[in-house]
């Protein structure tokens, strides 16, 4: 059991990077459990809080959907025979949403350069910038991998527990 401490959220905010206004959103989705109130109504979180949201910063800046980084929470409080399979299978997925960016950034990136090379060289009346964003696509530039999980999240525990881990 965490250790009680009353750390009010402008200490959690300087712990852990994160923005007040983001710590009560996390609060409202179930990513963190609604802290106990002081006398004057102020929010106090715990030492076991400071772990937790600094566990949500770090999924979310490896690009982790809110629904995943529950799913990784209640996983990570379950820590079951299971566990490590289940965070493997879901870590494998995201791996590969990220190379898929990866590819269409380079894409991306070829698209672009071929525009500013062209309109470097002055090949074409007009600017082909705009010439190539009004064209229609001669390399389909979004892969075809099935949607992730919307950030839209279920209210409560860990987000039901994270849609039973997706």
């Amino acid at each position: 059991m965490a250790r009680i401490a009353e750390i009010k959220i402008g200490e959690l905010s300087r712990q852990t990077g994160c923005n007040t206004e983001t710590i009560r959103y996390y609060e409202r989705v179930g990513l963190l459990p609604r802290p106990l109130r002081s006398a004057a109504r102020y929010r106090l979180y715990e030492t076991g809080d400071v772990r937790r949201l600094v566990f949500v910063r770090r999924a979310r800046e490896l690009g982790f959907s809110l629904v995943e980084v529950g799913a990784l929470l209640a996983l990570s409080v379950d820590n079951g025979k299971d566990t490590c399979a289940e965070v493997r299978r879901l870590e494998a997925s995201h791996l590969a949403d990220v190379r898929a960016k990866i590819a269409d950034l380079r894409a991306m990136q070829r698209v672009l350069s071929d525009a500013v090379r062209r309109c470097d060289a002055g090949e074409l009346p007009g600017c082909p910038l705009i010439g190539t964003l009004s064209s229609p696509p001669s390399v389909n530039l979004v892969s075809r991998r099935p949607p992730r999980p919307s950030n839209k999240v279920a209210k409560g525990p860990f987000m039901e527990s994270a849609q039973r881990f997706l």
